[in-house]
């Protein structure tokens, strides 16, 4: 089983499973990472996910290179035939928040996979790295863009230049990850900030990852204004109600996504 799902509550847990082969992605686990999210996206009752890989020594290092050789068509054929179609990574277009838990090497395509996610919680031996360059390649999953987004941009632009890896202490002082923990404690501390996610209203939680998204490619007097208009969404919903009822009664909101 190149790949274990698995739903704790509101919580779904995704983890790469092919620690004898760095965690890189083969065909067989293109499918069934493909089926996890498109189940994650569709199933209401998920409300976060992490994304993860199983052992100590990756959490993913790219593509299998051993399985996954160039294809024989052309660039042509593989963009007019939807062949290169990368429907296995984490999904672009939507709303629920997404978390990276990180052991040892985050590299190439893991890294851009990573990057996916909202935000990486990284073990203290963890180092990343967009490797391409070194094998003659380049960035694919759109590892030039959010790198250069996440980082600033000389940072950014040494790592794709010199295709080096930066520890996980280099990689929390540029702001690639957000928390480094001690590495037995990586999923633990990734799950327990996924459940205090799923502790508040998830229309609210999805809006803000909208708002955030969205607006990142506006000016900032659109950027405004989109964020009036989800707040104005919200308004009048359930959870929000829910919300203040149960501030005003002290107790904990049970929110329904309504």
């Amino acid at each position: 089983m190149s790949l274990i799902y698995e739903k704790r509550g509101k919580v779904a847990i995704i983890q790469l499973n092919r620690p004898e082969a760095m965690n890189s992605i083969d065909p067989e686990t293109e499918i069934e990472l493909k089926k996890a999210w498109e189940d994650f996206q569709e199933d209401p009752n998920l409300w976060v996910a992490v994304f993860t890989g199983t052992g100590d020594r990756a959490f993913c290092t790219g593509s299998d290179l051993k399985k996954t050789m160039p294809p024989k068509e052309s660039f042509a054929q593989i963009t007019l035939n939807g062949l290169g179609k990368r429907d296995f990574v984490p999904p672009f277009k939507q709303y629920k928040p997404m978390i990276a838990a990180i052991n040892g090497y985050c590299l190439g395509g893991g890294l851009e996979m990573a990057l996916m996610c909202d935000f990486i919680i990284g073990g203290e031996t963890s180092s990343y790295g967009l490797t391409e360059v070194k094998i003659g390649s380049m960035p694919g999953l759109g590892g030039t863009q959010r790198i250069a987004r996440r980082l600033p941009y000389g940072a950014a632009m040494k790592m794709l230049l010199t295709a080096d890896r930066i520890n996980a202490q280099e990689a929390y002082r540029l702001g690639l990850i957000a928390e480094v923990v001690p590495n037995d404690q990586v999923l633990a501390r990734a799950i327990d900030l996924a459940e205090k996610i799923c502790e508040n209203a998830p229309l609210s939680v999805r809006a803000v990852k909208m708002a955030v998204n969205e607006g990142l490619e506006m000016t900032l007097e659109q950027g405004m204004a989109l964020e009036n208009l989800a707040w104005g969404m919200l308004r009048d919903t359930k959870d929000r109600i829910e919300g203040r009822v149960a501030f005003a009664e002290k107790r904990k909101p049970d929110y329904k996504g309504e």
